[in-house]
């Protein structure tokens, strides 16, 4: 899979988040000029979508991640509202219940994978079980290196079955979290969605970048790519999102199956339900 986009990090490069705009809208003015163009995309991602469901050949799979605020939900809600819910999974990752908790830390992951013709999204994901523990010093650099090493080599697994992988970093400034999370303490309609860990772990904003750096350096790969969306303004990060998303998936060249059998000659018009159900068993046996 060939993707051009400027938001790509290339394979083993060394990422420092400070040099990524937050806020940059390359190719569009504002919202006014991006709303017609998102429009379009939402269309052809429900196309796209029903050729994927129809084919059985590829399953999608697109990872979200980034700070508190970065807008995974927003993202999931204005992006995918035209694709058909049957063929689209969303995931949840978060504390491993005591279950998941015994197992390697990639099993809870494996079993909310896309089967083929389906599209799933990982609001947040396995990249949480590294993330966390390593930032909050549970785990040592070593082990955090090996299992991100996991992580490439199970999605890479992932590929070799016909599931192609997203993965996309929200990327928004301090400034912009601030604003963000003051607007819900002032609207008390948004009061539902904030938590005291959202104020708590704003004081390891600097180590969450540093260990976002190393996962972006470490695992962004030709088979899994991760890109580093501008997100500080929500209608940018959803056209430059879908806009990955509908070339990646128009490149796979995707079909429609072929039909069980020919049709041809049946005008239901014209003949009662038994003739043409005759004429279809007939045509189906050839």
């Amino acid at each position: 899979m060939k993707l051009k986009s400027p938001f790509v990090v290339k394979p083993h490069s060394k990422v420092k988040l400070a040099d990524y705009s937050t806020a940059a809208h390359p190719g569009f003015r504002d919202e006014k000029a991006a709303g017609p163009i998102l429009d379009k995309h939402r269309k052809l991602l429900s196309d796209l979508q029903e050729v994927l469901y129809a084919s059985q050949a590829k399953a999608i799979l697109i990872v979200l991640q980034g700070m508190d605020t970065a807008g995974k939900d927003g993202t999931i809600r204005h992006i995918f509202s035209g694709v058909n819910p049957q063929g689209c999974d969303v995931a949840s990752f978060k504390v491993p219940t005591p279950l998941e908790a015994k197992h390697d830390f990639l099993w809870r992951c494996h079993q909310q994978v896309p089967a083929r013709g389906m599209i799933g999204i990982f609001n947040r994901s396995h990249y949480e079980d590294v993330l966390s523990p390593w930032v909050h010093g549970k785990t040592s650099t070593k082990i955090t290196h090996r299992r991100l090493d996991d992580i490439n080599e199970w999605e890479r697994t992932l590929a070799d079955q016909d599931v192609v992988i997203f993965k996309f970093f929200l990327h928004i400034s301090h400034a912009e979290q601030t604003r963000r999370l003051q607007e819900r303490i002032d609207t008390p309609d948004k009061r539902w969605k904030l938590s005291p860990a959202d104020f708590e772990e704003r004081k390891f904003w600097d180590k969450y970048v540093d260990a976002y750096e190393e996962i972006l350096d470490r695992t962004s790969r030709k088979h899994a790519p991760w890109f580093v969306i501008p997100a500080d303004h929500k209608w940018f990060r959803n056209v430059a999102i879908s806009q990955i998303l509908v070339d990646a998936m128009q490149g796979l060249k995707m079909k429609y199956p072929a039909p069980t059998f020919n049709p041809a000659g049946i005008n239901l018009a014209e003949e009662s339900a038994a003739s043409a159900a005759k004429k279809a068993s007939a045509s189906a046996a050839k």
